[in-house]
């Protein structure tokens, strides 16, 4: 088989692989940092001693989260994800560790574009009687929708990095080709195309992000 010929046959599957792991693992990340997300900023803003416990409890385990690497995050979670998935290798289990990594860092992007929402708009939904669920529905995330979609691509585009690295421990996708071809081997093109290839995802992300956020600013009048 001819270099070019490997390359054809390897790419596309590992190229879905990536897909799959990225985009499962964005749902994931992204729907449980949004929630937890929404419990920092509740907690935050709450003046009992309790609600304050809890806000230090979670801000501590998302700082946690956020600054262990993934190399070793992805290792040490083998066993948990040997037994959620029924193994350690591969892109479905990969998945696991991506949206553990992925969870603590767009909470706090989640608790940040909240913040920014203007506490004015907040104030005059409670002086209506809004309950604290429609608040959050009905004002905060509509009101923090640009910033919330430039905080999923990023981490989006965080986790194609992930993704990438996940290849280190048999988790597949072109992280693998990069590492068991490209660096392992010495094969400078197959090296090359999966990092074309995974600079082409994060544009196409980013540019995606961008035309969203644009749409919603000008729909609102703001662009």
């Amino acid at each position: 088989m001819s270099h070019w010929e490997l390359i054809w046959r390897l790419v596309p599957g590992e190229l879905l692989n990536t897909l799959y792991m990225v985009s499962v693992s964005s749902l994931f990340s992204c729907l449980g940092g949004l929630c937890l997300g929404i419990i920092l900023y509740q907690t935050q803003k709450e003046e009992r001693c309790f609600y304050r416990w809890v806000y230090r409890l979670l801000s501590l385990i998302v700082n946690i989260g956020r600054s262990i690497p993934f190399a070793i995050l992805i290792v040490a979670l083998i066993p948990w994800t040997r037994w959620l998935v029924g193994t350690s290798i591969g892109t479905t289990a990969a998945i696991v560790p991506l949206t553990i990594a992925a969870i603590p860092f767009f909470a706090r992007v989640v608790e940040t574009a909240l913040n920014q929402v203007d506490t004015k708009i907040v104030q005059a939904a409670v002086i209506m009687g809004s309950t604290r669920w429609q608040i959050v529905t009905k004002v905060l995330v509509p009101e923090s929708l640009p910033a919330l979609v430039q905080g999923m691509t990023l981490t989006i585009v965080v986790l194609i990095s992930y993704s990438a690295l996940a290849g280190l421990v048999g988790g597949g996708g072109l992280g693998k080709l990069a590492i068991q071809y490209g660096y392992q081997r010495f094969d400078g093109t197959m090296m090359g195309v999966t990092l074309l290839l995974l600079l082409g995802l994060v544009e196409a992300v980013q540019g995606l992000g961008h035309r969203l956020t644009h749409c919603i600013l000008r729909k609102r009048g703001m662009s």
